[in-house]
């Protein structure tokens, strides 16, 4: 018996397409393309799927949902089967008939625009995907075999390699690279030390939380439970009657929600006419302006000041770039309301202060999704002005501005105009959209300020003696080479101990020790798996020791020289609309990882030095996420404890395991300590026997006995969850919300995963904002007393000062009084100060 031949559509994706492509005929493309299948007899059965409430943008385009809805009824006067079900994606209901259809005696085909769904190619599963070639546009066939030859992997490893294409500087290569070697993203992070390119290292630290949330949005549904109605074969007349069809876009009656662009761009390279321009800036109510700032010259000023023009202005004759950047700083200071996109890149050039009306749109749409990868034109105009426009890459690819400007101009002048055109529209949508989400004070009080702090604190810099650095890295390398000869002296053997093949064969097969963990391929020797058996095997700590200072090495001993500067300081990235807790992550370098498991790890803190003439001031927040939860949770028990000023594990231990305070042991100390801290991430009774060696029922008790003594921890916590399925959302003290999708899921994993997150986002977004007030607070506090003093790094909860010795005391005053009233708590916060000539000395 032959296979049946299906033939699957994705129409969402499709439509999409097709609409983005040729907005007023985008059904007709797709039923075109509907109409080859049936006509060439390429199909027994058809069907098109259609997806039902599931991310969904904040503005949906009306003309793209009218014509889907027209493509739905043309279907099925076609008898193809329509296919929605509440809560799928179209890819979800492909993967799912898929692989039921696949497995029992059909040849399967998608046909498709959403790259997930080339996982799904199998030995009976082809994957169709629209592309642009000489002739035209074609569908581009990918077998198992196809995929194979393209991207050197099984396609099941797609996705994570689309994953790793999430982080900015990563390429298609490298992504493909990397996972032909690690196999999957979570194994590529637990041997993080094995990648070799120490700039590919960064990046992955860097964009960590984003390449795997991608991860989990990549995995597709396939459970889903709709069944084909396969269509029954109709007649040339049908064929033809639909073909005659006229599908004729729907019309809407225009309205605020603009569709398509509708400014003219112009390039300007007279300074008469661009004066012209400047006056008019100046007088208007509200404008977009973006300098367009590449290898730290401006290569173009982009100015929109209505909906009709925008303008391209390019530093050639008399128009200099100091003369654009001194006109761009007088526009931002007199003009009224203005909208840039990524605000810090310009200031060295805008040179504003916090006091700035000035706002980042860029920043304005982290606050409301800090889920998404970037925010840049493209995505604001989407999300926020329902218009599709080009995007950077499809109007000059990788060229760099000025060079777009010679071989391309009229798409260089295009990318430059929609800078200011989007950030001119999109400005008072976004602050409309953070008052209807109650976040306004938060964009303006917190995030808005907070880039001016970052750029003070990037401009400043923080200085590293190059001897002492060199001297650290040839300790480092003395030590791993006597690491290495003990660890070949206790196993028997020489190995490449950095390879985790040999390693797991090494320790499991060789050794016998117990415990290994066998994947696809070989023994586990993640760090989780190695440290449980450190303490009763030597070996095995040697190992975890010999890891880090390998890491140690080539991360900051080797990798922290290619950042100093002329001036002898590096200067860093800090990132603001990275993570999704609100945290500020650090790059060029990643200062925010430094190892501190041991002493040696801790020492490279001894580079950092304060420059001539000045001293380090050291401020710590102690404790600040569990102060956050005696607080949000309101458990008088919980704050009383905080009040009495002692050891807070040590009363922990006493109230959970009813004895005196004065008979707790070290044990019970450090077991409540693991309570404490885990409570605030939401730890399972799994993950706290795991990290105390104990079994699940001693796990189970202990966090028992926890919520018994913390009651209204226990029912915060309970709580948090329930609103976060309520509202899809989880909320922090200052209002900063984090959107956690994965409470809806199908998968019992993921979902659990989704009320960890809904229980410690809160917190942390609470201890993440304190931080930025502190950091604000303090930056604005230095400059406005006159003091040269400045802060030169931020690290999770520390602040780091380069005092003037002259100001000292003032400082050390200053630094501990802004922390300490940053946030106005049940239980007080409390900071440790100290100095010292080096960072390591400081901490």
């Amino acid at each position: 018996m032959s296979r049946k031949r299906i033939v699957l559509i994705d129409g969402s994706s499709m439509i999409k397409e097709a609409f983005y492509s040729l907005p007023a005929d985008g059904a007709n493309g797709v039923r075109n393309l509907l109409m080859t299948i049936l006509e060439k007899k390429e199909a027994d059965y058809l069907a098109i799927a259609f997806s039902s409430g599931v991310n969904s943008r904040p503005v949906v385009e009306q003309e793209l949902k009218a014509q889907e809805e027209r493509l739905k009824e043309m279907a099925v006067s076609l008898k193809a089967t329509v296919l929605v079900k509440e809560g799928y994606e179209s890819s979800d209901i492909l993967a799912s008939l898929a692989k039921k259809h696949s497995e029992e005696d059909s040849d399967i085909t998608l046909i498709t625009k959403d790259r997930r769904l080339l996982q799904t190619a199998a030995e009976h599963v082809t994957i169709q995907v629209p592309a642009m070639g000489e002739e035209g546009l074609f569908l581009k066939t990918y077998g198992t075999e196809d995929i194979q030859n393209e991207y050197g992997m099984k396609p099941k490893l797609l996705k994570e390699v689309f994953a790793l294409l999430t982080a900015e500087g990563l390429g298609e290569r490298t992504a493909c690279k990397l996972i032909k070697q690690f196999e999957s993203v979570s194994n590529l992070y637990e041997h993080l030390e094995e990648v070799e390119s120490l700039r590919i290292k960064d990046i992955l630290k860097t964009f960590e939380d984003k390449i795997r949330k991608e991860e989990t949005s990549l995995i597709l549904k396939e459970d889903c439970e709709l069944c084909l109605d396969f269509t029954k074969s109709i007649s040339e007349a049908e064929i033809q009657e639909i073909m005659d069809m006229d599908f004729v876009p729907a019309e809407f009656p225009d309205d605020e929600n603009e569709s398509s662009v509708s400014a003219s761009f112009h390039v300007v390279t007279d300074l008469s006419e661009a004066e012209d321009i400047f006056s008019k800036c100046i007088s208007a109510d509200r404008l977009g302006l973006q300098l367009v700032i590449e290898d730290k010259a401006i290569s173009a000023l982009s100015l929109c000041f209505g909906e009709t023009d925008s303008y391209c202005i390019l530093p050639e004759g008399l128009l200099s770039r100091d003369y654009l950047a001194g006109k761009a700083e007088e526009i931002c200071k007199k003009s009224g309301h203005v909208t840039v996109l990524d605000l810090k890149s310009q200031l060295p050039y805008l040179k504003l202060d916090a006091g700035s009306s000035v706002i980042d749109a860029g920043v304005a749409g982290y606050v409301l999704n800090p889920l998404k990868d970037s925010y840049t034109y493209k995505d604001l105009a989407e999300d926020y002005l329902n218009m599709t426009v080009p995007s950077k890459v499809d109007l000059i690819g990788k060229a760099t501005t000025s060079r777009a400007m010679i071989d391309n101009r009229e798409n260089g002048v295009s990318y430059v105009c929609y800078l200011s055109y989007v950030a001119y529209l999109c400005g008072e949508r976004l602050i409309e959209a953070l008052k209807r989400e109650e976040m306004e004070t938060l964009f303006h009080e917190i995030e808005m300020p907070l880039i001016y702090s970052l750029f003070s604190m990037e401009t400043a810099g923080i200085q590293v003696e190059r001897e002492r650095l060199k001297e650290y890295g040839d300790r480092l390398k003395i030590r791993i080479k006597e690491l290495e000869e003990k660890i070949y002296g206790e196993t028997g053997e020489t190995f490449n101990i950095n390879s985790p093949k040999q390693l797991g064969e090494v320790l499991f097969d060789h050794m016998k020790i117990p415990g290994g963990k066998k994947t696809k391929t070989g023994y586990s020797t993640a760090a989780d798996v190695l440290e449980k058996l450190s303490s009763d095997y030597p070996v095995v700590s040697l190992i975890l020791d010999y890891r880090q200072l390998t890491k140690l090495n080539s991360t900051y001993a080797d990798g922290l020289a290619t950042y100093i500067g002329p001036d002898e300081r590096i200067h860093g990235t800090f990132n603001q609309t990275i993570t999704a807790t609100g945290r500020i992550s650090s790059t060029e370098p990643n200062l925010q990882n430094i190892p501190v498991r041991m002493e040696l790890g801790r020492e490279i803190r001894k580079v950092f030095v304060p420059k001539e003439g000045c001293i380090f001031v050291d401020a710590d927040y102690s404790q600040i996420e569990l102060r956050v939860l005696a607080h949000m949770s309101g458990d008088s028990r919980l704050i009383n404890a905080y009040k009495q000023a002692e050891d807070i594990h040590a009363i922990t231990a006493s109230e959970v395991f009813h004895i005196p305070l004065n008979e707790v042991t070290t044990l019970q100390r450090r077991n409540a300590k693991a309570v404490n801290f885990g409570i605030v991430y939401g730890i399972s009774s799994f993950g706290l026997s795991e990290g105390l060696s104990i079994t699940r029922k001693e796990a189970s008790e202990y966090i028992e006995k926890y919520f018994e003594t913390y009651p209204g921890v226990k029912s915060f916590l309970d709580g948090l969850v329930t609103k976060a399925k309520e509202s899809g959302y989880a909320v922090s003290m200052f209002g900063r919300r984090r959107p956690v999708p994965e409470l809806k899921s199908s998968n019992f994993m993921q979902r659990s995963f989704g009320e960890r997150v809904a229980m410690n986002s809160p917190i942390q977004g609470t201890a993440a904002d304190i931080i930025k007030i502190a950091m604000i607070r303090v930056d604005q506090a230095l400059k406005k007393q006159g003091l040269k003093s400045r802060i030169v790094l931020q690290v999770h909860d520390e602040l780091l000062i380069e005092a003037y010795q002259d100001e000292l005391e003032d400082v050390k005053e200053l630094l501990t009084n802004e922390m300490i009233h940053a946030a106005d708590l049940d239980v007080s916060l409390e900071v440790e100060a100290n100095v010292g000539e080096s960072w390591f000395d400081a901490k």
